[in-house]
């Protein structure tokens, strides 16, 4: 494909981020010009998507069982109460900042609702008490089967914990030895398929190109504003506060990150975007693997801020264009709703869409403006998910400080590092 015929330049290969970049343009370029036949290659792309899908559950389940199994219960402790504090303060700035945005912009005003054919069901919004239910799996071979990744990660922990108890009554290293062999072998599955990541991507972007209707994008100028506005904003928060307080140079930072949120933008999946966020975060911050190994999942489902600013959006968009006037209250219920609806989710491209029904049923708004919402929700989604995962290594790094396990001489490329030992 056109993606291979350029992977050498001046007889030096290419870097994989630039494989994507190519891939990315020439996917948008060919399905312009191309049309609705670019369909014909999404399967291609699919393809591409599951094969790493398949690897994100025990990946992650890996991951977490090896950080907590391999450290002390009172290590553990103090790494997640440093990982959720930052989840916590990155989203509620991010929801807050949606919201005035939102008021800003005003991305309902002018817009013209139209009744959405594709939504034929309203799902039910479950209580609090069945949310936290579900995150305590009755059977943990289900939840991973239907990629329930709160409950696997719970069942992760403990199921680190109790290797962690063995290993220290018994002497008896086998069952993390193993684990951390397994860990070592889905790696090594992600980096093979990641080869085929450009031709993924131009698949992928060649059938968004040739078959989403690019003139829904218009009255919609103003949402996609907002959530570009807010994300530039944030990172020219968190950048310097991170470099701030880890006595580290913002400026090394965009290159640093480039990588993953290449594959964070064509992707539009945090999950797939997680073993080159683990990997990046290790050998180009100098964030420790311990520190890594536990955190990143944990971002990864829990830290949605690109999601929370979405959210509150999304509330503030369906009752202007439908002209509800929210409440105090209901504005006070709408950043709850954005804060815990981007907890405890992963990335999946397509999933919005329940998550968008939920909030409008929530708030009692029109579920009418939902499809001018899908129509440029990939486009959305692309900003999502690069905050998302450029956030999670940022939680990364401010753990890593605070602990005392970030390399400075990693990052500041003066030594190198492998992920993979």
């Amino acid at each position: 494909m056109a993606v291979e015929a350029a992977v050498k330049k001046n007889g030096k290969k290419l870097s994989l981020t630039t494989q994507i970049v190519i891939g990315t343009i020439g996917g948008i370029v060919f399905g312009a010009l191309i049309g609705p036949w670019a369909a014909n290659l999404k399967f291609l792309g699919d393809v591409w998507i599951r094969m790493l899908q398949m690897s994100m559950v025990p990946l992650v389940m890996t991951a977490v069982a090896m950080a907590v199994g391999g450290t002390e219960a009172r290590s553990v402790g103090k790494m997640g109460a440093l990982a959720v504090k930052w989840i916590l303060t990155f989203t509620l700035i991010s929801t807050a900042l949606g919201y005035v945005l939102g008021l800003i912009f005003q991305p309902g005003v002018g817009v013209t609702i139209i009744d959405p054919a594709q939504i034929t069901e309203i799902p039910q919004a479950s209580s609090f008490q069945d949310t936290i239910l579900s995150f305590f799996s009755t059977n943990i071979i289900g939840s991973m089967a239907s990629g329930a990744m709160v409950a696997c990660m719970v069942f992760s922990i403990l199921f680190g914990l109790g290797m962690s108890a063995y290993t220290t009554n018994s002497g008896d290293t086998s069952v993390i030895n193993g684990v951390k062999a397994l860990n070592a072998c889905i790696l090594n599955i992600i980096k093979i398929v990641m080869k085929l990541a450009p031709i993924g991507v131009f698949c992928l972007l060649a059938n968004a190109a040739g078959t989403i209707g690019f003139g829904i994008i218009i009255p919609m100028v103003k949402f996609y504003g907002a959530m570009l506005v807010g994300v530039i904003i944030q990172f020219l928060i968190y950048f310097p506060l991170a470099a701030m307080l880890c006595k580290i140079s913002p400026l090394k930072m965009p290159k640093k990150f480039a990588k993953m949120s290449v594959v964070a933008l064509t992707t539009t999946s945090s999950a797939i975007s997680l073993p080159t966020e683990m990997e990046d975060a290790v050998t180009k911050f100098g964030i420790s693997r311990r520190v890594v190994d536990f955190v990143a999942p944990i971002g990864m489902s829990m830290n949605s801020t690109g999601a929370a600013q979405c959210y509150i959006l999304v509330i503030l968009f369906l009752s202007q264009a439908s002209g509800v006037v929210l409440s105090p209250m209901q504005i006070g219920l709408a950043v709850l709703l954005s804060v815990l609806m981007s907890t405890g989710n992963v990335g999946i491209p397509g999933a919005t869409v329940v998550t968008y029904t939920f909030l409008a049923a929530s708030m009692g708004l029109p579920l009418d403006g939902i499809a001018l919402l899908l129509g440029i929700d990939w486009f959305v989604g692309q900003l999502r998910t690069v905050l998302n995962v450029d956030v999670d290594v940022l939680i990364a790094l401010l753990v890593a400080n605070k602990t005392g396990e970030l390399d400075r001489d990693v990052y500041n490329e003066k030594k190198v590092v492998q992920y993979v030992q």
